[in-house]
């Protein structure tokens, strides 16, 4: 948490502020810290937001620019006619408290889910596809060199990006076959050039707010901002991660494809290559899929200590499942349950003392708690479930893939050893990853993962459902 007193004292460079009288922080946001201050300034309240990174502002991620170059990002947005907060002040050194951005604070709803789903929003849900396409097409108009952007973003291609993420993957040492495959897919299949523009690389539901009525209210998280493929933009904001489970709303789980498209093309004046947004809707759960072990590797080393973290590390298998379904659908092989004999005459057995602790959480410990703690409390106990289906599935899991892995590359070893060898494999070539048998493998192996992780993951449905 953020050393009130310290920030305090900071704000006081602020004109006319005069006590901070509350701070909290939000449960949004995986990568930055995000919270809702009340001040009292010129004698009356004032709710302002600050976007915060403990150490030097750059994300989580290990990408993208640090919060002073997110600062400049907004300034430029909202003066291209992008929605977004106004800028109050930036934390500094003196201050001890990381980087940060005091904002203008601007109501609605930010939560992607409650845009998705939320009764009162209904209406609303119709606007926010064009809406989005309209933004986008502003956003992408931006002069980057009027601006001064060009020399403070990076700037890089598709193939960039596909190898830079897979080279990030691979620090981790922790194989996933799905992701290599994906990586050599996508290398394979990439998008025709075209001019490079300011893209903002996370616009999607979850990163914008809502206001009931209006739609797009303001565009945050400027965090991954660089200068490249206008396209990604569009790809990214029909990834599967960001349809909150909705059915049949392929567009953040709120609006259709067309409209989408229609609302940029009218405001862009150029057309949509929709081939390109399908190379960047696979790159984006393959991404994220990199992005949710980079959150259990920062928890491994102990830079943040969480437990939000390990909990998003397991959502990787989710992105997996959907590069499964998005590149090679078809019949899965579903894990099994281990059999287990219930005695009542041992002690506890371990998976009643997890549904102990699971139950507390979720319903004693979480109704006593609220605002942040409340939103951790309800992540543990869903961290216990995994733990449970891996008790009852993981078994199973591992013995099949130990089968497949020996039989598909002909040599002997345990599931971590043969795991390491097919993702080398699939990384040389020495693997045709248009081979049925690798696909098969893939298919399944995914499938019992995210069965671990996530059952109830529409991409698990989907894929339980082919053939």
């Amino acid at each position: 948490m953020i050393d009130t007193v310290r920030l305090e004292a900071a704000l006081k460079r602020m004109p006319g502020f005069e006590a901070l009288l509350a701070c909290e922080r939000l449960s949004a946001g995986a990568s930055r810290e995000t919270y809702r201050l009340t001040a009292r300034v010129d004698g009356r309240e004032q709710v302002m937001a600050l976007r915060r990174a403990p150490h030097d502002g750059r994300s989580a991620l290990g990408m993208g620019p640090g919060l002073d170059v997110e600062a400049k990002l907004f300034v430029a947005a909202t003066a291209a006619g992008v929605p977004g907060p106004r800028v109050l002040m930036m934390l500094e050194p003196v201050d001890q408290l990381g980087t940060g951005i005091v904002m203008e604070w601007i109501d609605g709803e930010t939560l992607g889910a409650k845009i998705a789903r939320a009764p009162e929003l209904e209406a609303t849900r119709s606007m926010l596809a064009r809406q989005s396409g309209e933004v986008l097409a502003r956003l992408h108009q931006i002069d980057v060199t009027a601006s001064g952007l060009d020399g403070i973003l990076e700037s890089f291609d598709a193939e960039h990006s596909v190898r830079k993420t897979h080279a990030s993957y691979l620090e981790f040492e922790t194989p996933q076959p799905m992701i290599d495959f994906t990586a050599m897919w996508l290398l394979k299949n990439l998008p025709k050039q075209r001019p490079l523009k300011l893209v903002h690389s996370d616009f999607r539901n979850g990163n914008f707010i809502v206001q009931r009525g209006k739609g797009i209210a303001a565009v945050l998280d400027w965090e991954l901002a660089h200068i490249g493929d206008p396209m990604r933009d569009l790809g990214w904001l029909v990834t599967r991660s960001w349809r909150f489970g909705v059915p049949g709303k392929p567009v953040g789980g709120f609006g259709e494809i067309e409209d989408l498209m229609a609302g940029y093309e009218a405001a862009s004046g150029e057309p949509v290559d929709r081939e390109a947004v399908r190379f960047w809707e696979i790159f984006g759960s393959f991404w994220w899929a990199v992005g949710c072990l980079s959150m259990a590797a920062s928890y491994r080393d102990g830079s943040e200590t969480s437990v939000e973290r390990p909990a998003i590390g397991r959502r990787s298998s989710e992105c997996q499942i959907d590069c499964v379904n998005l590149i090679i659908p078809g019949r899965s092989r579903k894990p099994q349950p281990a059999l287990q004999t219930l005695s009542t005459t041992e002690l506890p057995r371990s998976d009643e003392l997890l549904k102990g602790v699971r139950d507390f959480l979720r319903n004693e410990a979480s109704s006593a708690l609220d605002g942040r703690n409340q939103f951790l409390a309800r992540v543990a106990a869903n961290s216990v479930d995994i733990a449970l289906r891996e008790l009852t599935f993981g078994a199973d899991a591992a013995g099949w893939e130990t089968q497949a892995l020996q039989k598909l590359l002909g040599v002997p070893g345990d599931v971590s050893e043969l795991r390491d060898r097919v993702c080398k494999a699939i990384r040389l070539g020495d693997v045709d990853i248009g081979s049925p048998d690798l696909h098969a493998y893939l298919r399944d192996s995914v499938l019992a993962q995210v069965m671990i992780d996530q059952p109830g993951y529409a991409g698990a449905v989907e894929c339980l459902n082919h053939g």
